[in-house]
């Protein structure tokens, strides 16, 4: 919070030159006794302008009439010095000159004065002048005041921006720097829609790449994301590894919040066109990218203690949104009936699927998103699924569940019967959940181990008896990549 400013306390203060010591002692008697007054005296001229610049006065009591300089001459050295020009100047003469009062006054003086003057008189001048002088000198102190401030204000934002608008939205900052709330800790309740995006099967790529080329890889995901969010207003909530949270209605609450988040969705899952190719040009993998947005009720505010905090929000419907993504397979978008519903007709359904997330009692409905209407018409591609080939000669592949990040548990077998680039068929004695992250194990058609650097997601339950089951590829290396494809080339 800024601060008043603190003005500099100004006395009064009397410069009297005159080359007569007597003028000059009798001028000080009469300012002696007056506390609110300081009185300095310079015999000599020459000298004035030094003393002047010395001591500051807020009034100059001047002779005309002395033999070092002359009078008039003196009166355009002080208002030719930056330091004296301001100053209050009262010319003193020993006799009324109507041409010489005129000529001063021309030259800069303020005020005219027989010597030697009456004191009351004398009094009344200098207060009059000085009190002039100080106004002038405080307001230009305040003035100055008010620059700085200003100044430091525009490094202070300027600061803030910098730090926090790589990461928040410019209504987040704005906020920040216009609220004297902004930065206060707490939160209230109120209803947003959240966006979760993940990069599908990265682990699996993080775990075979240099460090430097996942952070490479990464680095440009969230670049082309962050602009494609920001231009939606979204709020950046957090950057976790390969996945971002995303908020639509917090700080500032729009009617919209639902359909831009929708519409940022579809544009983000068409910029990964982009991000790939820029990925193709470092020598890295190309990635996917899942996305789940649920709306419904949160707490969103300033989170954390005094010395650390951070806009965001906090929610069961987080957990919810982290769920609905999970069931994702690369380039779809999942979201909640309760999104669907906000966004009214405008959206174009492909799919809709019961799903029993975990840590709920009851199953819900998630549905896929295809493309939006309105004022932002977006469109990802029509789904169309290739036909899977057979293979003349099934393969033996062994699998694992997959919980979470976990490498998984126990180890199954079955049969990969017809294939794709992007998906198979698999025949297993065991059953496997629908939407299962599993990693497969591949075997030639001898049964000879080829790679394990294969992973899945279980997208359709084609039977239960005997169990098939089909999956859609996350994350393939090299290897698997350039095996699966010798086994199709060959089918």
């Amino acid at each position: 919070m800024s601060q008043e400013p603190v003005l500099t306390h100004h006395r009064i203060t009397v410069l009297l030159v005159d080359d007569q010591k007597m003028v000059g002692e009798a001028v000080r008697r009469m300012l002696t006794g007056e506390k609110d007054i300081d009185f300095h005296y310079c015999q000599d001229p020459t000298l004035a302008i030094r003393t002047a610049n010395r001591i500051s006065p807020t009034v100059i009591l001047q002779d005309l009439v002395m033999p070092e300089i002359e009078g008039l001459r003196l009166v355009r050295y002080f208002r030719a010095n930056p330091g004296t020009r301001d100053v209050p100047l009262i010319v003193l003469s020993s006799e009324e000159e109507p041409e010489t009062k005129a000529e001063a006054f021309a030259l800069g003086a303020n005020d005219y004065l027989v010597k030697l003057p009456d004191r009351l008189e004398l009094l009344a001048r200098i207060r009059y002048h000085s009190r002039g002088y100080i106004n002038l000198l405080e307001r230009d102190e305040a003035y100055n005041a008010l620059l700085e401030s200003r100044k430091q204000l525009e490094i202070r934002n300027a600061f803030i921006k910098k730090t926090f608008g790589r990461y928040l939205s410019d209504d987040v900052v704005e906020s920040i720097l216009d609220s004297p709330e902004g930065t206060r800790l707490g939160g209230e309740k109120r209803r947003v829609t959240i966006m979760m995006t993940d990069l599908r099967g990265f682990t699996a790529i993080s775990e075979r790449l240099p460090a430097e080329h996942v952070v490479g890889i990464i680095n440009i995901y969230l670049e082309i994301m962050t602009e494609i969010i920001l231009k939606y207003q979204g709020t950046i909530d957090e950057f976790i590894g390969d996945a971002i949270l995303v908020i639509f209605g917090a700080p500032v609450l729009r009617e919209d919040d639902a359909r831009r988040a929708a519409a940022c969705a579809i544009e983000m899952q068409l910029a990964m066109e982009t991000v790939n190719a820029r990925n193709r040009e470092a020598g890295y993998p190309d990635v996917a990218q899942g996305i789940g947005i649920n709306t419904g009720d949160l707490v969103v505010g300033n989170i954390g203690s005094e010395k650390r905090s951070k806009y965001g929000v906090v929610g069961r419907n987080v957990n919810l949104t982290s769920r609905i993504e999970s069931y994702t397979v690369g380039g779809q978008i999942l979201i909640s009936e309760s999104t669907l519903a906000a966004c009214g007709d405008a959206l174009r359904i492909d799919d809709q699927f019961e799903v029993m997330p975990k840590g709920l009692k009851h199953p819900i409905t998630i549905y896929e998103l295809g493309g939006i209407g309105g004022s932002a018409t977006l469109c990802l591609p029509e789904k169309h699924t290739a036909e899977l080939k057979s293979l003349a000669v099934p393969l033996p592949v062994r699998f694992t569940v997959l919980e979470g990040k976990d490498g998984g548990g126990e180890i199954r077998r079955g049969r990969m019967q017809s294939l794709q680039t992007d998906m198979a068929e698999i025949h297993s004695e065991a059953e496997v959940p629908w939407m299962a992250n599993i990693r497969v194990f591949l075997s030639d058609a001898s049964d000879n181990p080829v790679t394990d650097d294969l992973y899945a997601k279980v997208t359709k339950i084609v039977s239960e008896a005997p169990f098939v089951f089909r999956v859609s590829f996350t994350s393939a290396s090299p290897e698997a990549e350039a095996f699966l494809r010798s086994v199709l080339r060959a089918a």
